[in-house]
C-alpha cells in the first residue's frame, strides 16, 4: 500500500506532494514577497532577522539556506559571513529560485544558487556551519528525512535554524482561524489571483508539528541542545539544534 502524507487537510500519496507543492509555488512566485508583507504586516522580515541573529553565524562561516526561495534569508546571512564566507541559496522550485537569484544579483550579491530537493542535498557531509530553513519544512514530504539530511551536511558544532509557522497561543486560536481561513484566501485571490494556494497555506500550518513535537522530532533525528523561541504568541517559532 502506498504511503500517504498531508497536503493541507488532504491525505495524498507521498509521491504526489512535491508536485502539488511545486504547483503552489509556481503559481504564487511573482507575488510571493508582496503577499508575505501583506499577510504578516511586514513582520516576516523581523522574524527572519531574529532567526539569522539566533544562528550566531559570523564572518567566514559556511551557510546553507534550504527552501530559500526569493532570497530574503540568504541576503541576511551574506551580510554576516562577509567575503570570506559562503551562503548557498537552494530551493526545489525553479520559479522561486530564479526570482531570488535575480534579486540578489541586482543587489550585487553573486551567491551560489542550486535547484535541489531539501530531502536529498547534493553537498558533502560535515561541510556547513549552519543550515537554515525559513517556512520550508512545512512543505517537505518526509520531515524526518529532511532533518536527517540537514544533520548530515552540518559539521560537528554546526547548528540548524528552523523558522516556521507553529501553534498559536490557545486564547488567540479562534481569531487566528478566522483570519487564516477567511482573510488569507480572499487576499490570495485579490493579490495573487490564487485563493487555493493560500487555503493550502492555512491548512498546512494546522497539520505541521507543534513546537514540542518538532523539538522531539529534531532530537530523534540526532540534533542536540534543541530549543525553540516563540514569536508573536506562537504564530511562528524558531527552533535551534546542534550537531555534536
Amino acid at each position: 500500500m502506498d504511503k500517504t502524507t498531508d497536503f493541507g487537510f488532504q491525505k495524498i500519496p507521498e509521491q504526489e506532494k512535491a508536485i502539488r507543492v511545486a504547483n503552489v509555488f509556481h503559481s504564487v512566485a511573482a507575488r510571493y514577497d508582496l503577499m508575505n508583507d501583506l499577510m504578516s504586516a511586514g513582520l516576516h522580515r523581523l522574524w527572519k532577522r531574529f532567526a539569522v541573529r539566533l544562528s550566531g553565524v559570523r564572518e567566514g562561516a559556511r551557510v546553507l539556506d534550504v527552501a530559500g526561495g526569493t532570497g530574503d534569508v540568504a541576503r541576511l546571512f551574506a551580510g554576516r559571513v562577509g567575503s570570506r564566507g559562503e551562503v548557498w541559496l537552494t530551493d526545489i522550485n525553479r520559479s522561486m529560485l530564479e526570482i531570488g537569484r535575480d534579486r540578489l544579483l541586482d543587489e550585487g550579491l553573486a551567491l551560489p544558487v542550486v535547484q535541489c530537493d531539501g530531502e536529498r542535498l547534493p553537498f558533502r557531509s560535515n561541510h556547513f556551519d549552519c543550515v537554515s530553513v525559513a517556512f520550508g519544512l512545512r512543505n517537505m514530504t518526509r520531515k524526518e528525512t529532511a532533518l536527517a539530511e540537514w544533520l548530515r551536511v552540518l559539521r560537528p558544532g554546526g547548528r540548524l535554524i528552523v523558522l516556521e509557522f507553529s501553534r498559536v497561543w490557545k486564547p488567540l486560536a479562534p481569531l487566528y482561524d478566522l483570519y487564516s481561513f477567511n482573510v488569507l484566501p480572499l487576499m490570495g485571490r485579490i493579490v495573487a489571483h490564487d485563493a487555493a494556494s493560500y487555503q493550502y497555506l492555512a491548512e498546512s500550518i494546522r497539520v505541521h508539528p507543534s513546537q514540542e513535537e518538532l523539538k522531539e522530532l529534531m532530537e530523534q533525528v540526532g540534533f542536540q541542545r534543541v530549543e525553540y523561541f516563540n514569536l508573536c504568541a506562537g504564530i511562528v517559532a524558531v527552533h535551534r539544534g546542534y550537531k555534536f
